[in-house]
């Protein structure tokens, strides 16, 4: 403790005379406050080391840490937070998100959090992505496909947000709670900021990444190209015309729905009907024909999918895989082969789902997107006992999931890795990525999975022991 007490005065002479605005001068100067219980003056650095630099993400952390000495638990969770939006893959803004929530709880009660479903053992990360009769997913790989627009008193776009967030919906929904609290919005930091100003930024944040997640779905694929033509029909067509695009976007916002409700009887016979109409249509009654026909053919397929009928799924989005390459559609194309690959997995055509997948890696927009194909590719290579391969595309999807600090992802990931390193043999590369995965569920607080991780390491170990003592020959 003297030590830092001397560091502090140190750096304070450092930063006062020599380099009075260094930003990392500053931040050391921070810690050792904080270190010897002066978390005013710590509090006062770290605010001084963001005053050039608005992004500077060490400031965030540290001022966060000052508050969170100071017993302002809400103002640190805000910075924390804050920080992770600047730098989500450093693991000590989880960290210090989950600490000052637990502090929070202590004094006020813990907030409602959301639950993972499994089982409790490895199956939830290689089980085909399955969805029940109410839509909610079975296995926690492929992100979900069901879609419709985000509101936050929406209780069916809650229930999609718990899914495309994962661990952060509890953060989303925490700090919606705090947003309610009229007193408290109303306080402002020391610098004078607002804090109801801070939580917003960080629930925009979280919205963005929820709508970023919402692009690699199938049905917001449609919504999407339903705004790309209402935006061509609005500028190229007479009013008749946009009487018929306004007759087609309405009854593809109604197949959505009753499928997003669990109607998908009711979606499917909406869907042929409207295909139906369309497929009467003159080229000069509709613009962009093809597209509006493949996004009917993908309705039905999804509502195929749903209701078990497998083989009709597939033929439906085959025929949407054919109008987006004779129309040139490449987000079309994207859409039709993910919706193969899910359904040749579901029926266990293992290597089918292989090939139209790794067709669709070329048209993988995001880093994110090609982290969860590279993970299901993976995952049916292990399903074939093709462990190399499984491997090779865990590692793919590890890196992916590293360049954009997902840690859901790199859970996910080591995982498949470290069952494919098992099945090869090599147990120390094998325990290695599972207590990789043991601390990435540490920190999104899945305890299921820490369970279920925790006793597959203890195999790993077991088994890298007993190789250990086998003679050699």
């Amino acid at each position: 403790m003297k030590g830092c007490t001397w560091s502090a005065a140190m750096f304070k002479k450092v930063a006062l005379t020599l380099q009075p605005n260094d930003k990392n001068c500053l931040v050391a100067r921070s810690k050792c406050y904080v270190k010897t219980g002066d978390s005013a003056n710590a509090l006062l650095d770290a605010e001084a080391s963001l005053k050039e630099d608005k992004e500077f993400f060490k400031g965030f952390y540290q001022k966060a840490e000052a508050l969170y000495n100071l017993g302002d638990f809400e103002f640190a969770l805000v910075f924390y937070h804050r920080g992770n939006r600047l730098r989500p893959g450093l693991r000590q803004f989880r960290l210090g998100i989950q600490k000052a929530e637990e502090a929070i709880d202590n004094s006020v009660g813990s907030p409602s959090s959301v639950k993972l479903e499994n089982k409790g053992d490895l199956s939830v990360f290689h089980k085909p992505v399955e969805q029940g009769k109410k839509g909610k997913l079975k296995a926690s790989i492929l992100p979900p496909k069901k879609e419709q627009q985000l509101s936050r008193k929406d209780p069916k776009s809650e229930k999609i947000s718990r899914q495309l967030l994962g661990e952060l919906h509890s953060d989303k929904e925490y700090l919606e709670k705090l947003l309610k609290d009229e007193d408290l919005v109303k306080d402002r930091m020391r610098n004078g900021e607002k804090l109801q100003d801070l939580i917003v930024g960080c629930l925009t944040y979280l919205d963005t990444r929820t709508e970023f997640w919402r692009q690699q779905k199938p049905i917001y694929a449609r919504q999407r190209d339903r705004k790309l033509m209402r935006q061509k029909w609005t500028r190229t067509q007479a009013c008749s015309a946009s009487n018929t695009a306004g007759y087609v976007l309405k009854s593809l916002e109604e197949i959505d729905a009753a499928l997003s409700s669990g109607n998908a009887k009711g979606s499917l016979k909406k869907a042929r009907e409207v295909l139906k109409t369309v497929q009467n249509w003159s080229e000069g009654t509709v613009l962009n024909k093809v597209e509006v026909l493949g996004n009917l053919h993908s309705c039905i397929g999804n509502a195929l999918f749903d209701m078990g009928e497998m083989k009709k799924a597939l033929d439906s989005h085959q025929k949407d895989l054919e109008l987006a390459r004779e129309g040139n559609l490449t987000d079309a194309k994207s859409r039709a082969l993910d919706n193969i690959g899910r359904v040749f997995a579901r029926i266990g055509k293992f290597p089918q789902a292989i090939q139209v997948w790794e067709e669709k890696i070329p048209l993988a927009h995001s880093t994110l997107e090609r982290a969860w194909l590279f993970h299901e590719i993976g995952r049916c290579y292990l399903e074939l006992k093709r462990y190399a391969e499984a491997r090779d595309y865990g590692s793919r999807s590890l890196a992916a999931a590293d360049d954009i600090g997902d840690q859901k992802w790199r859970l996910n990931a080591s995982v498949l890795v470290a069952q494919s390193e098992g099945k090869l043999g090599d147990y120390e590369s094998s325990v290695a990525h599972f207590e990789e995965a043991l601390l990435q569920a540490s920190v999104l607080q899945d305890k299921p999975a820490r369970e279920a991780i925790q006793k597959a390491l203890c195999k790993a170990r077991q088994h890298m022991t007993e190789s250990e003592m086998k003679p050699l020959t």
